[in-house]
């Protein structure tokens, strides 16, 4: 618990609380309870504000039954609540007095405001939804089609769909606008819940006796409108869907799957983790970092160019006393040893030192971690450590491979930067293969070649690792652009029923 204040609504008689909502201000919070209590608390100070009674009602309270729900607008001008014995009441916010009532006839299940269109849909045991105008005072839609108990409503972002959810396994999309339903699909599992993410272009859905969450993709999101008249946008007719398989091991095909759903299961037990562990075929996973941890990686040069400073430092009129040290890859500080004369001489003017020392290329543990991988044929670590660079470091663990002087083709072919770039192509042709981490193994692809792109071009043995890539990722990335443009979804429009 965050906040330090507990709300009680009518001490006096103590009921279970049964819906809540905050104003959109933030500033109140209202809560209604099993014996028909609405009261309104202020947040900051956690003191009462007051309740809201209706003078018609046998006993003293807002609702003679359970509140089911209660909803504020935008303004905080008005208070709309549900009750159980189908009684929906708009009150005053401030006021607190009754301005309008609607009665439904029949039990009521649940209520979903929409703030910015003043529409509320209600949901009854009669099996209908009915939408009504706060602003006006009046109903003006109401969706019949569901055969069995309505567990879920929701409205998009712009309200222009009403979207619903049934133990008759069915979830139905209506148009408010045109009122009426635009397309419906069929489970074999009944929907519990659902929620539309605010693009609209995911629709995310729970089932009974499922431990996951089910994400749907909207196809006009991801591909143009057609005039095809088919199942979709009819409103009569309802195609059938399977749910996807967590288990690629099952005997269920998982080709088509992926034409419907993708599953997101929860770990309940370790035991569960050999299962998860193992990819489903032609299935792409993501790093899960922050998105702006691989996007820095591709806009590495407008960062600097936008934090370069200014002017250069100024050398302070009295510097403090340093003691020479050698610069590191591993960032540990190295003091540099006092020479002496001849050591001075021999290192200015020896050649052979000179050469040993360009021979000696010193590995950091970003190379060491690669080389490891490499030889052991297993990238999880080196991706693991990768991940938790930061982008410049990452930039300048790339940019430290970098062959500048690449004249002579011979020499260059015996350069160690060479082979740690051949490892790098490798370890790329790997990921792609697997199709781990796509977004960031993409991002340091580009930034790869961003920097490396004229030693690949130079180099016959490099060309031949990146043409492979090439040919993979192509490939890859076929299959993922087909999941989006074949991927059953729920809505598509007719070109005559477009907003």
């Amino acid at each position: 618990m965050i906040g330090e204040h507990i709300l009680s609504p009518c001490p006096e008689y103590p009921t279970p609380v049964k819906a809540c909502a905050i104003s959109a201000c933030g500033n109140f919070a209202v809560v209604g309870t099993a014996g028909g209590w609405i009261e309104r608390f202020n947040l900051q100070s956690g003191i009462s504000r007051g309740s809201y009674t209706d003078a018609s009602e046998r006993k003293r309270g807002a609702h003679g039954g359970e509140v089911v729900g209660v909803a504020c607008d935008s303004t905080n001008t008005v208070l709309i609540s549900g009750g159980f014995n189908g009684d929906v009441k708009v009150w005053d916010f401030k006021g607190r007095g009754l301005k309008s009532r609607w009665e439904i006839g029949c039990s009521l299940v649940k209520i979903v405001y929409h703030r910015y269109n003043g529409l509320l849909a209600t949901v009854a045991d009669d099996l209908v939804i009915r939408l009504f105008d706060v602003v006006a005072l009046k109903m003006v839609r109401k969706f019949e089609g569901h055969s069995d108990r309505i567990t879920d409503v929701c409205f998009s972002e712009d309200g222009k769909w009403l979207l619903s959810s049934s133990m008759d396994g069915t979830i139905r999309i209506w148009d408010v606008i045109l009122a009426r339903q635009i397309d419906a699909i069929h489970v074999d599992v009944s929907v519990t819940g659902l929620s539309l993410s605010p693009n609209m272009d995911v629709l995310a859905t729970t089932h009974v006796d499922q431990n996951g969450v089910y994400l749907w993709v909207n196809q006009t999101m991801f591909s143009a409108p057609t005039n095809k008249v088919g199942s979709y946008g009819s409103g009569k007719a309802i195609v059938s869907v399977d749910l996807p398989s967590v288990s690629s091991t099952e005997k269920k095909s998982l080709d088509n799957d992926f034409d419907k759903a993708v599953i997101i299961p929860q770990v309940e037990d370790s035991s569960d983790l050999s299962v998860l562990s193992k990819q489903i075929p032609d299935l792409v996973t993501l790093s899960l970092l922050p998105k702006s941890q691989w996007q820095s990686l591709i806009n590495l040069d407008i960062i600097k160019e936008r934090n370069k400073p200014i002017e250069p430092p100024k050398k302070p009129e009295k510097a403090p006393f340093f003691l020479p040290s050698i610069p590191s890859l591993s960032g540990e500080i190295l003091f540099k040893p006092r020479e002496s004369g001849e050591e001075e001489k021999d290192s200015q003017g020896g050649e052979t030192e000179k050469s040993k020392r360009k021979a000696d290329f010193p590995l950091s543990q970003f190379l060491q971690y690669l080389q490891s991988a490499a030889d052991a044929d297993n990238f999880a670590a080196f991706t693991e450590y990768i991940k938790e660079l930061s982008p410049s470091t990452l930039d300048m663990e790339l940019r430290m491979l970098q062959i500048i002087d690449d004249d002579d083709e011979e020499e260059t072919s015996k350069r160690p930067e060479l082979h740690f770039i051949e490892l790098l192509l490798d370890y790329f042709i790997h990921e792609i293969s697997c199709r781990n981490n796509y977004e960031f193994i993409q991002a340091i692809i580009r930034l790869f070649l961003k920097i490396h792109g004229e030693s690949v071009r130079r180099q016959a043995v490099l060309q031949e690792k990146a043409q492979k890539l090439l040919e993979i990722h192509s490939g890859v990335w076929q299959k993922i652009d087909k999941l989006f443009q074949s991927t059953r979804c729920m809505v598509s429009f007719l070109s005559n029923s477009q907003f």
